[in-house]
């Protein structure tokens, strides 16, 4: 990539209790970068004092949160810092060492060229990195990334837990910053309202590096907490984008499916309960009027799931000018020479 094409960057870099890590983070972020937001979470430990005291960066921009927001509230502090600084791409990136900001231009190189507008870090391609990371994350991940696939339609995308992510100023634009997930639930809800935009969303191989830190991510609140989080993005997303939006061939075949199941499981629950209580066994007919709605149900569902698999977003949102909100659409380039001239 030439210097003299470089869009502007921002790196948005979320704290707590981020004392150990954090100026190496800092020591890490390249040329490239424009612009360095160091958001404060309400640290108890006062990185922000300890970052303004030995880092001298000009780039640097340190945010201080009154209150705790979690980590999603805090990236959404620096995704505003960035839009009112004009930059073209927005990177996050973890405090806590395990996300290299080296890798910064081989992550943004999608959004450059014009193919994504959304770009994550994946640790799944490897399988040497997957060997390292600790079991239960690993499990924990895979799972997650399935339900995520569902969720958000992304399903070509892995590792939605991924903090090490870039998106494009016009998609940034269009995201309901003050809707979007304060919690660590944060970037599988960016998937989602990447979805209803119809973002193109990419993933980039990268490893992680883990010297037996604890995370803040816990599987308690994962299995208490995010099932219920899923499952309403996922009704979001079907009735946005199959109902209100459009209703086309998916629409119909999930309206059919579920038309077909839910009788099913009733009828047949309720007669397989009735001949636990009575002791007499249902008939091959009432077995059938069950059984065939479900087979010719989940046979329909099975076709909105690949219909719904076929209907990812090709075209990224930055090339389409009609749908960019707040500022006249431009290419990276013209914006980055903008971006010096002013």
């Amino acid at each position: 990539m030439e210097s003299s094409a470089q869009p502007a960057i921002a790196v948005c870099i979320p704290c707590y209790r981020a004392t150990a890590t954090i100026l190496d983070v800092l020591m890490s972020v390249g040329p490239e970068v424009t612009h360095i937001f160091v958001i404060d979470d309400a640290c108890p430990d006062s990185t922000a004092d300890l970052v303004e005291k030995n880092c001298t960066d000009p780039r640097l921009q340190v945010i201080r949160n009154d209150r705790n927001l979690g980590v999603g509230g805090a990236v959404v502090q620096g995704y505003r810092a960035a839009l009112n600084e004009n930059v073209d791409i927005a990177v996050k990136v973890d405090s806590d060492g395990q996300m290299d900001p080296k890798l910064i231009p081989y992550l943004i190189r999608s959004i450059v060229d014009g193919s994504a507008d959304y770009t994550k870090g994946c640790r799944f391609y490897s399988l040497k990195d997957m060997r390292a990371m600790p079991r239960v994350r690993l499990f924990g991940n895979a799972a997650l990334s399935i339900i995520s696939k569902i969720s958000s339609g992304y399903w070509t995308v892995m590792d939605p837990t991924n903090g090490f992510t870039a998106i494009h100023r016009t998609a940034l634009q269009q995201l309901p910053l003050s809707k979007l997930s304060p919690g660590y639930f944060f970037e599988s809800d960016m998937l989602f309202r990447l979805s209803t935009i119809r973002a193109v969303v990419k993933d980039v191989p990268m490893a992680s590096v883990y010297n037996g830190e604890e995370s803040q991510l816990k599987i308690r609140r994962v299995l208490y907490e995010f099932p219920p989080l899923y499952g309403r993005a996922f009704v979001k997303r079907m009735l946005y984008c199959y109902f209100l939006r459009d209703f086309n061939a998916v629409s119909l075949h999930f309206v059919i499916a579920i038309a077909l199941i839910v009788p099913g499981f009733i009828w047949g629950g309720f007669h397989w309960w009735r001949s636990i209580q009575t002791g007499v066994a249902a008939t091959a007919g009432t077995v059938m009027l069950a059984v065939l709605p479900l087979i010719l149900g989940f046979q329909f569902l099975l076709g909105a799931v690949q219909g719904d698999m076929a209907n990812q977003p090709v075209e990224p949102v930055q090339r389409m000018p009609e749908r960019v909100g707040r500022r006249s659409p431009m290419s990276l380039n013209n914006a980055a020479n903008e971006n010096r001239q002013g």
